[in-house]
């Protein structure tokens, strides 16, 4: 996996805060130099930025920024000075607490994140909102679909399975599927909700050898609803098809709910897998990713925003 936002090299927190300082000082505020700055540092960098902006002005960044932008453009950089674990509970809880419950992000986020990322997450999300993500879960889904969410959210990725047990996994899911009349949902759930990447990877080319077609399309075939949208994110691993159509329905209007769509897989994927995302999207589509964001996306500044994130600089370049 390769992101397309890294670690800036010559990494300077106090000049960084300096810059955006004089960049947000006086009238109006200099935009183009909080997007470049801002665009090009990771995460963690950032929160180094916040750490020593309020230690030289005595002021809170995120706050100063918000004073000075507004609209879409506001809501990115807010969400790109948002520590990662903190940015996924927010958006679990608002897909969870708000009018129905948006599945695309339930399943988007936990089939996704890695086994440590979950437990961050968790762990954010009682301490800011006050509840057991589990619990809140549980109360908003139903059936095998809840089941397998429960289990996401519980995995233990340092497992390790010999062969045997992977080539017996691949012949289970076949069994469970393909194999037989009607589909063994739980054999399903309890084999991809409970092994590691890795270890899936070699459950899925297991099951190829034996069923002569991929997993997903064995899912797509024994499924439906919820739980197969979300069995297809995890069989995916890297969710790229799923990303990708999220990426093309983001861009298809220009309505709020894309806007976010949009602004959370860049935000949320431009150090993980974004250059992946990037290469699979002009192999699907033949355009680039930030060309059809360029075209696309009319809101000026998260337009500009979310093209630098698709988009990987020189080491040094600011």
């Amino acid at each position: 996996m390769q992101g397309s936002v890294k670690p800036y090299v010559n990494f300077n927190a106090k000049h960084d805060a300096e810059v955006l300082h004089k960049a947000m000082k006086g009238l109006g505020t200099d935009e183009d130099t909080v997007l470049m700055l801002l665009a090009s540092r990771t995460n963690e960098q950032r929160q180094q930025i916040k750490v020593a902006y309020k230690k030289a002005h005595g002021k809170d960044l995120v706050s100063a920024l918000k004073s000075e932008l507004g609209g879409l453009f506001e809501d990115l950089i807010v969400a790109l000075m948002t520590p990662r674990s903190l940015f996924d509970a927010t958006q679990l809880h608002k897909a969870l607490k708000g009018a129905g419950t948006n599945d695309e992000v339930l399943i988007e986020i936990l089939a996704s994140r890695t086994e440590d990322e979950i437990k961050d997450i968790t762990k954010v999300y009682k301490k800011e909102f006050g509840g057991k993500l589990e619990k809140d879960v549980c109360s908003d889904t139903t059936g095998p679909y809840q089941k397998m969410l429960v289990i996401l959210l519980q995995v233990d990725g340092d497992l390790c399975f010999p062969f045997q047990i992977m080539r017996a996994s691949g012949e289970d899911l076949y069994a469970a599927g393909e194999g037989k009349f009607g589909t063994d949902e739980e054999k399903f759930i309890n084999i991809l909700g409970n092994r590691s990447t890795e270890h899936l990877l070699e459950v899925f080319a297991a099951y190829k050898k034996i069923a002569g077609c991929d997993i997903e399309n064995s899912i797509e075939g024994e499924t439906t609803g919820n739980l197969e949208n979300l069995l297809i994110a995890v069989g995916e691993l890297l969710n790229l098809r799923r990303l990708l159509r999220r990426e093309e329905k983001s861009q298809s209007s220009l309505s709020r709910t894309d806007d976010e769509t949009l602004m959370r897989i860049m935000v949320s994927r431009s150090e993980v897998d974004m250059l992946d995302i990037r290469a699979a999207f002009k192999k699907k589509y033949g355009a680039s990713l930030y060309t059809t964001i360029q075209v696309h996306v009319t809101v000026q500044r998260s337009d500009s925003i979310c093209y630098r994130l698709s988009i990987t600089l020189p080491n040094g370049q600011s």
